[in-house]
């Protein structure tokens, strides 16, 4: 132990105190091989760490401060490059300030709620016709812009457009992706009836009153409607199992309500929602599976998210019984911000399994229009092969 003694290798509780973390948060950074010590003693298990590692032991406390998950902060670490680094810090910063102004904005109205401030409702004109209208294949629909409300912005209003098609492998397609005057939906279903799941889900929420005024109102229908659709599909897959008995089939559900000035967001499963604006690509939902948990506690990356043979196994969704491990329950609902040209898109997992994120972002951003860029995301799905059901709903936040 040489070394140690000339001061180029020090104890885990010398390096903790030098770079500002707990020996215990040391020890779990070792495990994941994000910050492995530089000697372990094969005698007694001792870790020594090398003065050198102390510049990037701070980047991983100082990452940490700011929220970033562990599986996130390894990529970043093993950039290398400090401009690399950097970027992918700056990509993560905006992801967290794009989800957190829809916090701030829901907690604002809360509390003018619960305060007794009177909130005003959206009434604005009847529905416009012809903006935007795609005819995609059996079980999708398009549909025309849905007007908003006067306010700071201006009048806004949403353009959109649906599509979804047969995966190569699958007999029939179990997808629906839908697209109404004040809903935006896509619900993948699985099982033996999952078509029948994946249209209950979404037939529940159609009937959706967005009468209510304010944010509160809007989470309470939201609330309603999410449980709805959990009856509904159990409803529907009653029975469809030998012997009379469930037998497990059930669907994802991503569903988004317009109110003429904001979106609700009502989430359960693997599809996705997600936003580009300004240029830059943000996933709105998580996905409630297996590996997303593993990615979550840092035990697996992104990359090896896509080929692990537990990627398709869910933890939450929306079952009829006897779901082989995926619990019932009920979807998860927010309230999501709208600026003047967002681009939303949903999609089942049947595009994001095979269309990357670089390559949807660039399809979303070059597009003219929703219905454009459904047909091209599609296109691609089918053309990487698509062994899935593939669907997906995109739609534009428009000044009138």
């Amino acid at each position: 132990m040489e070394r140690e003694k000339s001061g180029s290798w020090v104890t885990i509780g010398t390096f903790a105190r030098l770079c500002r973390l707990s020996a215990k948060a040391l020890r779990r950074y070792d495990e994941l091989g994000l910050l492995p010590p530089a000697l372990v003693d094969p005698v007694n298990g001792y870790r020594y760490y090398a003065e050198e590692q102390v510049e990037m032991a701070r980047l991983v406390a100082w990452l940490r401060r700011i929220g970033m998950p562990l599986n996130r902060i390894k990529e970043v670490v093993a950039l290398g490059d400090p401009g690399a680094a950097a970027a992918s810090i700056r990509d993560y910063w905006a992801r967290v300030e794009a989800e957190t102004a829809v916090r701030r904005d829901l907690a604002v109205f809360l509390a003018d709620h619960l305060s007794a401030r009177e909130a005003v409702g959206p009434e604005g004109p009847e529905g416009l016709e012809g903006l935007e209208r795609l005819e995609g294949p059996a079980r999708a629909v398009g549909a025309q812009a849905q007007p908003g409300v006067p306010g700071a912005l201006g009048t806004l209003g949403i353009r959109y457009a649906a599509r979804s098609v047969r995966g190569a492998v699958r007999e029939r397609n179990q997808d629906v992706a839908y697209a109404g005057a004040r809903l935006l939906a896509v619900a993948d279903g699985f099982g033996a009836d999952g078509a029948g799941a994946s249209a209950a889900a979404i037939d529940a929420l159609k009937p959706v009153a967005l009468g209510a005024a304010g944010a509160a109102g809007l989470l309470n229908v939201l609330e309603d409607a999410a449980a709805r659709a959990a009856r509904a599909v159990r409803d529907a897959v009653a029975g469809s199992g030998t012997g009379g008995e469930p037998d497990g089939s059930g669907t994802t559900l991503t569903a988004m309500v317009w109110d003429g000035a904001q979106l609700g967001l009502v989430h359960i499963g693997d599809s996705r929602a997600q936003l580009l604006r300004d240029g830059g690509l943000f996933r709105i939902t998580h996905d409630h599976s297996a590996v997303q948990s593993m990615i979550d506690d840092g035990s697996l990356t992104e990359a090896e998210a896509s080929s692990h043979p537990q990627r398709a196994l869910l933890l939450r969704a929306l079952v009829g019984g006897g779901g082989g491990g995926t619990a019932v329950s009920t979807p998860d609902v927010r309230l999501q911000e709208v600026r003047p040209g967002d681009r939303y898109l949903l999609c089942s997992d049947g595009l994001s399994a095979v269309v990357g994120g670089a390559e949807t972002a660039r399809v979303l951003a070059g597009a003219d229009g929703p219905g454009t860029a459904v047909r091209e995301l599609v296109a691609l799905a089918v053309a990487a092969g698509g062994p899935d059901d593939v669907s997906c709903v995109v739609a534009d936040v428009v000044s009138l």
